[in-house]
């Protein structure tokens, strides 16, 4: 793996039970890129995420996130990694700083730099005036944020996103986007699971399209469009496929 190279997949399998969920895909990202994998819900997008940050072992392949193979070096890998997963797993018992504080005992972050490291957060994700407010008095679209800036604690070289904006209303999923441009800007790689089309093609540098566990295509979202001489990245599903994405 070069110095460029962040994730390397080759042959990457997962096997659940005899069913085959990610189904001996390869693909590498780039460092400082924005990568992503659209696909309906079931397409191994998920799972293939749930294997790059070290939470689930790989049936077969080979697989390396930042120049080190995960089935062995899953700890150092996690160290350096910020997952924000699509299910809300926020401590309702806990204010807004205290989600941040706690969390960061996970990284052995002491005391000082997690304060420090929080106030900076909260005014990145805008919610410096919510720091005392209970998990359940955010609106949805703050709690979003908040799960984001909780990522971001550890300053990680590679941040995974799955599904960020699933469930909040527009102006919500803008703001999300607003964030992630910004964090890609200063250096940092994301990993992008989405199943909806604008948000690939807002965000993506270039991205994977996956159904039934195997990846149909890989590009920019505008040479995909130009490819299969499609509208948008819906359209290019439907061409591959026969079906419609949200199917």
């Amino acid at each position: 793996m070069n110095d460029n190279t962040v994730i390397k997949a080759h042959n990457l399998t997962k096997v659940y039970d005899g069913f085959t969920a990610v189904n001996h895909i390869d693909f590498a990202v780039r460092r400082q890129e924005c990568f992503g994998f659209l696909g309906p819900n079931g397409a191994g997008k998920t799972t293939t995420v749930k294997m790059i940050s070290c939470f689930l072992e790989p049936t077969d392949g080979s697989l390396e996130v930042l120049g080190m193979p995960v089935r062995t070096e899953f700890r150092r890998i996690k160290a350096r990694l910020g997952v924000a997963h699509q299910e809300n797993n926020l401590d309702p018992d806990l204010t807004v700083w205290d989600n941040l504080r706690v969390y960061a005992r996970y990284f052995d972050i002491d005391a000082a730099t997690a304060a420090r490291r929080s106030e900076e957060l909260l005014s990145f994700i805008g919610l410096t005036g919510k720091r005392n407010s209970a998990v359940d008095d955010l609106s949805g679209g703050m709690k979003r944020r908040l799960i984001l800036a909780r990522s971001l604690l550890n300053k990680p070289d590679l941040l995974i996103l799955d599904e960020p904006t699933t469930g909040l209303d527009p102006q919500a999923r803008h703001h999300v986007w607003d964030l992630v441009r910004r964090l890609k800007s200063e250096g940092t790689t994301v990993l992008l699971t989405t199943h909806y089309m604008d948000e690939a093609t807002q965000l993506c540098d270039r991205l994977l399209i996956m159904d039934r566990g195997k990846i149909l295509t890989e590009g920019s979202p505008g040479d995909l469009m130009e490819r299969y001489e499609a509208a948008n990245l819906e359209d290019v599903f439907l061409k591959l496929t026969g079906r419609d994405l949200a199917e």
